[in-house]
C-alpha cells in the first residue's frame, strides 16, 4: 500500500517540464548547504544557532560561501543533465569527486585562513555533511525516481495504437492491454457518430474520418480492428480506407474463435487472408456437408497436408462414425492426430492413424478391405510445380499411379463416394503436376464410365492460401525479414480460395457427385499477385520502395517465372460449365478416353517412366492430356490466356444462359 502510494506521489514529479525538474533539484541541494551549515554549528558548539541575526557568530558567511561554491561546482559537473536517471556506483563516484573539490576549497576559506565568527572545524564538519547529504539525496532519487522513470521512457517508446470498434470487444481488449508492455492505446475510433467526443475507459472516442490526422497527431502506427460481428463487405470498406495511410493493421479472429473466455492481447493477429483478397468467403450448405460423412466411415488420403488437415478438422466436426488418416510422413500423421485428439476429448476411438503410401495397391487394398470405408477424400499428392518439375517421375507416379492405386481399391472394396482434389494447374497444364492432375482426373472418369458401385468425382479449386509454400506465409516472412518480396512477374495472376473453403467445397462436391463429375468453385476473379504483395506491405505499416519512391521500406524484386509456371491460370478446359444444387459451384464437362484405351496409353508411359526417358514421357503425356505443351514451349509464354481478363467461371455460365 505505501509502495503504491509512493509511486502516485512520484508520478507528478516525472511529470514535470525538464527545466522544472532542474529547479527543484538545484533547490533541494541549495536548502542541503543551509541545512548542513546549521548542523556543523551544532556539532562544532552543541547547541543550535540562529542562521541570521547571531551577532557573535555570523553562520551567513558559512553558507554565502557554501552555495557559492557548490552550486556551481555542481552545475559545471553536469549534476542536473540527467537528474532521475543520476543514480547508481557511477553517480556517487561523481559525488564525491566534486565534494572532494568543495572541500579543498570550503577548507581553505574556513581553516586555512579563517573568518571571524566562524570557528574553524565548521571548514572540515560541513564539507563531510554535504557529501553525506547530496549522496542520499541522489540515491533516495535514483531508488525511488529511477526505476519509475525507466519504465515511464519505455511506456513512452511502446508503438501507439487505436483500436477501431468501441464495442464489448473494443473495451476487453483496451483492458487487456492496459498493462501491457507491447503496445499504447491512444484512444477509440467507432463508426457510430454518437460515441464521438466521447470517453471510454478514459479514452478518448475518435471519428474514423479523423485517423489520418490522428496518425500525425498522436504518432499513431498501428490500427487494432476489434470488430468481431462486422461483415466481411464492412471490413473491407474499413481496410481499404487504411492502405494509403501506412499504418500497421491487424485484428480480432471472428465471434466464433473469441466465443470462449474474455479476449487477451494475444489474440491480436495479423489480417486474415480474406481481408488481404478483399473478397467474401464461400458460405457452406451444411446439408451437403453431412451427407456422406456423418455417422459414417470416412478415409482421407494425405491427410497430414494442407488440404488433407484441414478436410480432417472439419470432418472431425460432422462426427463421422470412424475418421481414417492415411499418410506417408510419419511426423505429418502424428501432428495431425494429435491435434485432433487436443480438439476432441472421444476423437481417440474414432480416428485411426495409418502409415501407408498410397502408390502400394495391395496395402491400400488391405486398409480398404479393413476399414470398409463409405467416402474417401484422396489429398495425396506432390503439388509443387517447380519441385515436381525437377522431379517429374516421381511426381507422376505420385500423383497419376497413386490416385489409380487408391481408385481402384476403392472400386474393389465398393466404397459408395470417391473425391479427388485436384487444381486449376491440371488446366491446358505446362508442367508435369498439372498433367499428372488433369491424367488422375481421367483415370477417375474412365473408371466412373464403368457400371461400378463408388461414385468417382473430383473438385478442381485455385491456390490455397495458407499452404505449406503458398505465397501469403511467403510474402509475410519477406515483409518482416525487411524484403525484398520476391516475385517471379509483374503480371502473374491466380485464383485463391482459403483451406477452409477449400475443403468445405471438397465436402459439399463429393455429396452432389453423381460418377465422373469434375466440379469447379466460382472464385471470382483472378488476383494480380503484384496488388496482393503491394497491399500486404501498405497494410504492414510500410512503403513500397520503387522508383517513383527510392526512400520506401520494402522493394519487390521480379526473379522470372519458374520452370512449367504460367502467368494466367484456368480452371475449365473447356467453356461448357453447367449449374448445381449450389450457387457457388459448377460442373465442368471434359473430355477423357475410355478406360481400355487409357490403360494401354498408361502402359506405355509406364514404360517410359521406368526407362526414365523423359523425352518420350513429354511425348505421350502431349498425346494423352489435352493442351498439355512440354517445358520448352510452355517458357516461351505462348499457351493459356494472354491476359488477366479471363472471364470467372459464373460469368462463362451467365454468359452462356443469355
Amino acid at each position: 500500500m505505501k509502495t503504491h502510494f509512493l509511486n502516485r506521489l512520484a508520478m507528478p514529479i516525472l511529470g514535470m517540464p525538464r527545466v522544472a525538474k532542474r529547479i527543484v533539484v538545484l533547490a533541494v541541494d541549495t536548502a542541503l548547504c543551509v541545512l548542513t551549515v546549521w548542523l556543523a554549528y551544532y556539532l562544532r558548539l552543541g547547541d543550535w544557532v540562529k542562521l541570521s541575526g547571531d551577532p557573535y557568530w555570523q553562520p551567513m558567511w558559512a553558507v554565502a560561501v557554501s552555495v557559492l561554491v557548490a552550486i556551481p561546482l555542481f552545475i559545471v559537473n553536469g549534476f542536473y543533465r540527467a537528474i532521475f536517471r543520476y543514480s547508481g556506483l557511477s553517480a556517487i563516484q561523481t559525488v564525491v569527486k566534486v565534494i572532494g573539490v568543495y572541500t579543498l576549497i570550503y577548507a581553505t576559506v574556513f581553516t586555512a585562513i579563517g573568518i571571524q565568527g566562524v570557528p574553524r572545524t565548521i571548514g572540515l564538519i560541513q564539507p563531510m555533511l554535504l557529501l553525506l547529504g547530496v549522496g542520499t539525496s541522489r540515491a533516495l532519487a535514483g531508488f525511488w525516481l529511477g526505476g519509475l522513470y525507466q519504465n515511464r521512457l519505455k511506456l513512452e517508446a511502446r508503438p501507439r495504437v487505436l483500436i477501431y470498434g468501441a464495442g464489448n470487444a473494443g473495451r476487453q481488449l483496451a483492458a487487456a492491454m492496459a498493462n501491457s508492455h507491447e503496445m499504447r492505446v491512444m484512444g477509440f475510433m467507432d463508426d457510430d457518430d454518437r460515441l464521438h467526443g466521447h470517453v471510454l475507459n478514459g479514452q478518448p472516442i475518435y471519428s474514423p474520418a479523423d485517423l489520418e490526422a490522428l496518425i500525425e497527431t498522436l504518432q499513431i502506427s498501428t490500427v487494432l480492428m476489434a470488430m468481431p460481428s462486422a461483415s466481411r463487405h464492412r471490413r473491407n470498406e474499413i481496410i481499404a480506407g487504411m492502405r494509403h495511410l501506412h499504418v500497421s493493421v491487424r485484428t480480432l479472429p471472428s465471434v466464433s474463435e473469441l466465443a470462449q473466455g474474455k479476449i487477451h492481447v494475444s489474440d491480436l493477429r495479423e489480417l486474415d487472408i480474406d481481408d488481404l483478397l478483399g473478397r467474401e468467403p464461400v458460405s457452406p450448405n451444411h446439408i451437403l456437408l453431412g451427407k456422406n460423412t456423418t455417422g459414417k466411415v470416412v478415409l482421407v488420403t494425405g491427410a497430414g497436408g494442407s488440404i488433407g488437415g484441414e478436410l480432417c478438422r472439419q470432418l472431425l466436426l460432422l462426427n463421422p462414425a470412424t475418421l481414417v488418416l492415411v499418410d506417408q510422413s510419419e511426423y505429418a500423421l502424428y501432428q495431425i492426430h494429435q491435434e485432433l485428439l487436443e480438439r476432441d476429448e472421444t476423437a481417440e476411438d474414432r480416428v485411426v492413424p495409418l502409415l501407408a503410401s498410397v502408390r502400394d495397391e495391395p496395402l491400400m487394398r488391405e486398409i480398404f478391405a479393413s476399414w470398409r470405408p463409405d467416402t474417401v477424400y484422396h489429398a495425396a499428392a506432390y503439388k509443387h510445380v517447380p519441385l515436381v518439375e525437377h522431379n517429374p517421375i516421381e511426381g507422376i507416379r505420385n500423383n497419376t499411379w497413386g490416385t489409380l492405386a487408391v481408385a481402384r481399391a476403392a472400386a474393389s472394396a465398393q466404397v459408395s463416394d470417391f473425391v479427388l482434389i485436384s487444381t486449376d494447374k491440371a488446366v491446358r497444364p505446362t508442367n508435369i503436376m498439372g498433367a499428372s492432375k488433369r491424367l488422375a482426373e481421367m483415370i477417375l472418369q474412365a473408371l466412373a464410365e464403368q457400371s461400378t458401385r463408388t461414385r468417382f468425382s473430383m473438385v478442381r479449386f485455385g491456390n490455397v492460401l495458407g499452404s505449406s509454400g503458398s505465397v501469403v506465409p511467403k510474402f509475410r516472412q519477406q515483409v518482416r525479414d525487411g524484403g525484398p518480396i520476391t516475385l517471379t512477374h509483374p503480371d502473374i495472376t491466380r485464383y485463391f480460395m482459403t483451406i477452409p473453403e477449400a475443403a468445405q467445397l471438397v465436402i459439399q462436391a463429393g455429396a452432389m457427385a453423381k460418377g465422373g463429375d469434375v466440379f469447379v468453385l466460382d472464385m471470382g476473379e483472378p488476383v494480380r499477385i503484384m496488388d496482393l504483395a503491394i497491399r500486404m506491405i501498405e497494410l504492414s505499416g510500410l512503403t513500397l520502395r520503387d522508383e517513383f519512391n527510392p526512400e520506401g521500406d520494402i522493394s519487390i524484386e521480379i526473379t522470372g517465372l519458374r520452370p512449367g509456371e504460367k502467368l494466367f491460370e484456368e480452371l475449365l478446359i473447356g467453356d461448357n460449365p453447367g449449374p448445381t444444387s449450389h450457387p457457388l459451384i459448377m460442373k465442368a464437362h471434359e473430355d477423357f478416353l475410355p478406360l481400355p484405351v487409357l490403360e494401354s496409353k498408361l502402359q506405355d508411359l509406364a514404360t517410359s517412366l521406368n526407362q526414365s526417358d523423359m523425352d518420350a514421357v513429354k511425348q505421350q503425356l502431349q498425346a494423352l492430356v489435352s493442351g498439355y505443351c512440354c517445358l520448352e514451349d510452355a517458357s516461351s509464354g505462348t499457351l493459356g490466356p494472354t491476359g488477366p481478363a479471363n472471364p470467372s467461371v459464373k460469368e462463362t455460365l451467365v454468359a452462356q444462359t443469355r
